[in-house]
């Protein structure tokens, strides 16, 4: 039986500016860009999300929902500081730790479990821990597998913490709504909603011929996911050779903004995860999909090793700007690096383009 923990900071970037800054507390806060350049927010406090502001929302959008919105400049040098120590902190719990980003990670505390810690009070200790040395919040899930326990750390937040008890898996992830399964994206969630399926615990009756005829060689991994069947093991480090993100939109688009902003949001993750490994990456690459589904790939090398949202998003960016001409209509972006090196670090404080 394995125990894993799913930490998340909760509203990270904003939370951090609330932090440094007491002024802030209690008011509505966003972190991102200018809205004269096509700003997006990289991070929402939970007083500015009771007005329906979000992350990857633009920046215009957000002001008009919360005039009364304070909007901070994103400090990465800041961001990747907080997230070391929390980092530290986990690695004192144990050394299997997986990050996901600056703010996010998984913990297998099995062996901990075995020596007779009781996985509650562990994550119960976690959650203490952060608040009392870096004076953050952060949400865990307990479950027995990581996709489980992602879920889960979603579940009460801000400041939450749910467990999900061995045996009750499916039963937990039986009523949530189906974009909340590990690898639904939005598209994906259309198409299920659209024949009817709301929630996980429907799909997760289907068959495996209709999961293996809706989804080809990937059905079968997630019907197990959707089953609460999950063995995947916590990953302390990888050798990678590239990160990047993709994202197939909702609907097909041509409109040179929304394009931008998509490339803007994609090379953030990018970045949080090149942040999160200690990487940079010289080579910048954008990976697009016509609506008739031709598919190719434009790429750049820089002058020097980066990890910046400002730097991929400018070097992604050009690429896509080349791309876009009338009548061309996307149904695909990614944003991917490589060329990496580790132990490399940013001379100055990088400046947010394009967000």
């Amino acid at each position: 039986m394995r125990h894993i923990l799913h930490a998340d900071f909760d509203a990270f970037y904003a939370s951090v500016e609330q932090l440094d800054n007491p002024a802030l507390r209690g008011q509505p806060v966003v972190v991102g860009g200018s809205p004269h350049h096509r700003g997006v927010v990289a991070s929402a406090s939970y007083e500015a999300r009771r007005f329906g502001v979000g992350s990857a929302m633009p920046m215009r959008t957000a002001l008009n929902r919360c005039p009364h919105v304070v909007r901070a400049p994103p400090r990465f040098p800041r961001y990747h500081e907080m997230s070391a120590r929390v980092m530290d902190i986990f690695r004192q719990t144990t050394p299997l730790v997986e990050p996901l980003s600056l703010d996010e990670a998984f913990l297998d505390i099995t062996r901990q479990a075995e020596l007779g810690q009781d996985p509650v009070e562990c994550a119960k200790g976690l959650r203490r821990r952060v608040e009392s040395e870096l004076g953050l919040t952060i949400s865990v899930g307990v479950a027995s597998s990581k996709s489980v326990a992602k879920i889960a750390s979603g579940m009460d937040k801000p400041d939450g913490l749910t467990v999900v008890d061995p045996g009750t898996e499916s039963s937990f992830l039986a009523a949530l709504p189906v974009d909340k399964l590990w690898g639904v994206g939005p598209k994906t969630a259309a198409m299920l909603t659209g024949q009817g399926f709301k929630t996980i615990g429907q799909i997760a009756d289907l068959s495996e011929a209709w999961w293996a005829s809706s989804f080809g060689r990937s059905g079968g991994a997630m019907r197990r996911l959707a089953l609460g069947q999950d063995d995947r093991a916590v990953v302390v480090q990888r050798e990678r050779k590239s990160v990047s993100a993709e994202t197939t939109l909702i609907r097909d688009t041509g409109d040179p903004e929304v394009l931008i902003d998509l490339v803007s949001r994609l090379s953030h993750r990018v970045s949080d995860h090149l942040s999160a490994s200690g990487m940079r990456a010289r080579t910048v690459k954008v990976k697009l999909r016509l609506s008739d589904f031709t598919t190719f790939t434009r790429q750049t090398t820089l002058g020097e090793h980066v990890a910046s949202p400002e730097a991929l998003t400018g070097a992604a960016g050009a690429l896509l700007r080349r791309e876009i001409r009338p009548g061309r209509i996307f149904r695909l972006v990614g944003v991917g690096a490589s060329g990496l090196r580790g132990d490399v670090r940013e001379t100055s404080q990088p400046r947010l383009h394009g967000l």
